[in-house]
């Protein structure tokens, strides 16, 4: 059942001081964003939120995780800890689930959103199929490659709690980037461990399955030259998980979940081929279509996604090239990002991740006015562009795709949730100090603050 309308109708850990109600007193950090334009003012939430916690945005850092130091591959196992990576995830599981356990958590999670879709109070049902959209854009052919591109320990780490803990059958897991290429580093680390999950990408071979497309399944609501087939691994699944990476963009500003939609279509794998009609938001502030909407919008695609993932770790300024630089900001203090965002609700946690962005790179280009598609998508009843979202053209229009706001300060980083004062964002930050806490340690907080920053001593 597709969520739309008829036309016409916390957080366990932070290595900080703890302030009033929780709150993390952080150092303050300048809130003036040089290369950001938005038409909304901070805290002034817009849509519907979504999830078992409404809203919530599920921020875990471990500054142990990701430990680059430039020499070598960023994603080698000597700088990426595994096991902080899998005890990160699972953190984020129980937060964006509030359960106690990392199978609660998954069963939490799939009888709201079966809810959602008026399914009924009902789980994960043995046999069902789910698709992982990863982010590897920056990929020419199977070999490694050092540019930033989806992490294979988080990779690893989302199987390990599908199969184990979640109760899915490898078989029925398709880990699939459709339109670029699955890397070595990747594949040969996952299959080692579950041989037979399904490895979907542009080229097949190596033992990868080449991706298929259902032409003109995403006809969009407006006419483009944008191409319109997606890819059968996601249309044939019942879940879709979106695994995106935290990076800036040329034109559109930054490219999240939104945008790691444009994968699963039936583009080019050398992208020069490619239009991208309706990315980038108009310069002057005036509201228009964005397709990024549509893609959040589409029942195949942000409808069926039932947990929106962004890959924090090495978060990149640039789209491309070697993760950097390291991030000056509070709380991380010349170190990578080392995090995981985690939500059910698609426009949250792009939202979040934007306030992040902005804040680390205020000079990164393109960023006015790139929030946007988030207002259009929160706001898809009746959005600002006044444009009916209708990506399927079958006469029923989105309804609100979940909600956006923007956050206070760049200090505070609170959200209406988080204050009090409205039924918009929830940011539920874990920071984990070295060595990483145990999974139990940290939930043991999480039953004492619903909200803020907290921190284990």
């Amino acid at each position: 059942m597709k969520n739309k309308v008829a036309k016409g109708s916390r957080h366990l850990l932070v290595a900080f001081a703890v302030g009033v109600a929780g709150w993390c007193v952080l150092p303050p950090v300048p809130d003036a964003y040089a290369g950001f334009i938005s038409t909304d003012l901070p805290n002034s939430p817009m849509g519907v939120a979504k999830g078992v916690c409404p809203g919530r945005v599920v921020w875990v850092r471990d500054p142990g995780a990701a430990t680059w130091n430039a020499t070598g591959s960023w994603w080698d196992d000597a700088c990426n800890s595994q096991s902080a990576i899998d005890n990160m995830l699972a953190v984020c599981l129980r937060g964006a689930g509030a359960a106690g356990t990392d199978t609660q958590s998954w069963d939490r999670l799939f009888r709201g959103f079966n809810q959602r879709k008026g399914r009924g109070d009902i789980g994960y049902t043995p046999g069902e199929t789910i698709a992982i959209k990863i982010n590897m854009n920056n990929t020419s052919s199977h070999a490694n490659n050092n540019n930033i591109n989806a992490s294979p320990h988080l990779v690893l780490a989302l199987l390990r709690q599908l199969i184990n803990n979640a109760g899915v059958v490898q078989s029925n897991i398709s880990v699939c980037e459709p339109s670029r290429f699955i890397t070595d580093n990747i594949y040969s680390k996952c299959h080692a461990q579950f041989p037979a999950v399904v490895f979907v990408d542009n080229a097949g071979n190596d033992g990868r399955v080449k991706s298929t497309y259902l032409t003109n399944a995403i006809p969009f609501s407006v006419n483009t030259s944008l191409a319109k087939g997606i890819a059968t691994c996601i249309l044939n699944a019942r879940y879709v998980i979106n695994m995106a990476v935290l990076k800036g963009h040329v034109g559109q500003g930054i490219t999240f979940c939104g945008k790691n939609y444009y994968g699963a279509t039936s583009i080019y794998a050398d992208w020069t081929m490619n239009n991208h009609d309706y990315f980038d938001a108009n310069d002057s502030g005036v509201a228009t279509y964005m397709t990024f909407t549509d893609f959040l919008g589409h029942k195949d695609l942000g409808e069926k996604t039932m947990l929106f993932i962004i890959d924090a770790f090495y978060g990149c300024k640039l789209v491309n090239g070697v993760p950097g630089p390291k991030w000056t900001s509070a709380p991380f203090s010349n170190a990578w990002p080392s995090s995981i965002f985690l939500a059910e609700d698609g426009v949250a946690v792009d939202s979040v991740a934007l306030d992040f962005f902005r804040t680390e790179f205020p000079a990164a280009v393109d960023l006015n006015y790139c929030d946007f598609y988030l207002h259009e998508a929160a706001q898809a009843t009746n959005p600002p562009s006044g444009q009916v979202y209708d990506p399927e053209r079958d006469g029923v229009r989105c309804a609100s795709l979940g909600v956006h706001e923007h956050w206070n300060d760049a200090a505070s980083k609170q959200y209406t949730r988080n204050l009090g004062t409205g039924a918009g964002i929830e940011l539920y930050c874990v920071t984990i100090p070295e060595p990483a806490l145990t999974v139990a340690a940290a939930l043991a907080l999480v039953t004492r603050r619903r909200m803020g920053h907290a921190r284990v001593t």
